[in-house]
């Protein structure tokens, strides 16, 4: 079974697929002014609730990217449900490959998919080609909470301090406007929504071929937060400025 499969199990009954809220999202939302028509790309962007929340909220129209046909699916049938198809148009597609328009839009965002271009820095330079000179950035990032991380938890980690991803986005010629932190309810949140669905598909496969594939996921995944995650690494969304104000 391959990881999109294992992450498509796990997430079946999630909508916002980060450790967040909608009200987090919607408060990002306000920051950045976004109103009717306010024009968005999101990088990454699973199930489309982050660009379903805006749009509903603020009236903001644009786009979705994601690499998954299941994830692409459920967006667009989540577009259609909620009226929103003439508003949002769900690309499935490798955003690192893909073509965008460049200087269109007002935001690009990426919540928790900056794996897409391989890191913090390059997710930068890929989004910032699609802005215009004055858009913003919002971008969805681990962070360590202490700084003697166990070698063993953080050679498996591509994460930085928050201080470095601050003078990353200082040295790509952005600011850090606004932050908005995950709790630790919020990772629970999110980490145990991720059980819930694994524990719930072994339930419903007791003979299927793969079955002991999801066991060995679904026990990393608890080992590794509860064993390491939960004390060390934070999660945020932040909101970054062009600094041409």
């Amino acid at each position: 079974m391959n990881f999109f499969d294992l992450v498509n199990i796990s997430e079946r009954y999630m909508e916002l697929v980060n450790p967040s809220t909608p009200e987090k999202v919607l408060t990002i939302g306000r920051v950045l002014g976004l109103k009717e028509g306010s024009r968005v790309i999101e990088f990454g962007c699973g199930y489309g609730e982050v660009l379903a929340l805006w749009a509903k909220q603020f009236g903001v129209c644009g786009t979705g990217v994601d690499i998954r046909e299941h994830a692409c699916n459920r967006a667009k049938k989540k577009m259609s449900k909620l009226g929103l198809t003439n508003r949002i148009e769900i690309i499935c597609a490798n955003a690192s490959e893909h073509s965008f328009e460049k200087q269109v839009f007002d935001i690009a965002a990426c919540v928790g998919a900056s794996f897409i271009w391989g890191g913090y820095r390059p997710t930068i330079r890929a989004m910032k080609e699609v802005i215009h000179p004055k858009g913003k950035l919002v971008i969805g990032e681990p962070y360590w909470l202490q700084q003697q991380i166990p070698p063993e938890y953080a050679e498996t980690q591509q994460v930085h301090t928050e201080h470095e991803l601050w003078q990353i986005a200082r040295e790509e010629d952005f600011d850090f406007e606004y932050v908005v932190r995950a709790s630790h309810d919020d990772w629970d949140r999110y980490e145990a929504d991720n059980w819930y669905g694994l524990i719930r598909w072994l339930e419903e496969n007791p003979e299927h071929p793969e079955r002991q594939e999801v066991i060995d996921h679904l026990h990393k995944a608890q080992d590794e937060y509860l064993r390491y995650g939960r004390e060390y690494m934070g999660w945020a969304i932040y909101v970054l400025n062009p600094a041409k104000y």
